[in-house]
C-alpha cells in the first residue's frame, strides 16, 4: 500500500477493482481545512479518463505490471500471434489492444508486452523500425534528398512521405512515434 504522498505522474494503481494509470497529480492545501489530492486517471482497459478526489494520506494498492519481451510470429484476422522470448508461451492479442502498432509490426520482430496477471494490456514498440516499400512512384535522376517528397506505402500497410529518391523494394526506417521517414537503410 501507497499513501497519497507517494502517487506520481505514470503510476498504475488498482482502484474499485479497475486499473488506473495517473495521468495528472495535483496536491492542494488550502487555508482552512485539510489538504487533498486531485488525481486524473485513465483506465488501462478502457482509456477512458476521470478526475478524483482523496483526502491527504489515503492509501492504494500500486498495480505490478509486467514486461514481457516477445517475438510477433503472424497475424491471422484480429488475432496478433506473438512467442515469449524465455518461456516460449504463446500469447495471441486481439487488433483492439494492438491499435496502430499492427503498421509497425514485422515478422520476428521483437516488441515488450505489458501484462497485469497475464493479461496483456499493451504493446511497446521499439523507437523505430526497418520497413519495406511496397507501392510508390518511380524516382527519376536528379531528384535530391530535400525539396519534397512523395507518398509511399510500406509492407505493413502504413502510408509514409518519403523523399523521391526511394524505390519500391528498399528498405526505410521508420520512426514508430510519429510514423516519420528517418532514412533509407543499404
Amino acid at each position: 500500500m501507497i499513501s497519497t504522498g507517494d502517487l506520481r505522474k505514470g503510476l498504475t494503481i488498482v482502484l474499485d477493482n479497475e486499473l488506473l494509470r495517473i495521468v495528472e497529480y495535483n496536491h492542494v492545501k488550502q487555508g482552512r481545512g485539510s489538504a487533498f489530492v486531485r488525481l486524473g486517471l485513465r483506465n488501462v482497459r478502457t482509456g477512458t479518463t476521470t478526475t478524483k478526489t482523496f483526502q491527504a494520506g489515503e492509501k492504494f494498492t500500486p498495480a505490478r505490471l509486467e514486461t514481457r519481451s516477445v517475438q510477433f510470429l503472424y497475424r491471422d484476422g484480429d488475432d496478433f500471434y506473438f512467442m515469449d522470448n524465455e518461456t516460449y508461451d504463446q500469447p495471441v492479442v486481439n487488433s483492439s489492444i494492438i491499435g496502430n502498432a499492427e503498421n509497425y509490426l514485422v515478422e520476428n520482430q521483437t516488441v515488450d508486452l505489458l501484462t497485469y496477471e497475464n493479461e496483456v494490456l499493451d504493446i511497446e514498440l521499439p523507437p523505430n523500425v526497418v520497413l519495406q516499400v511496397a507501392e510508390t512512384e518511380p524516382g527519376f535522376k536528379g531528384d535530391t534528398a530535400s525539396g519534397g517528397g512523395k507518398p509511399a506505402i510500406m509492407s505493413t500497410g502504413l502510408r509514409v512521405n518519403v523523399p523521391f529518391f526511394v524505390n519500391i523494394d528498399d528498405q526505410l526506417r521508420i520512426d514508430t512515434r510519429s510514423g516519420e521517414y528517418i532514412e533509407r537503410v543499404t
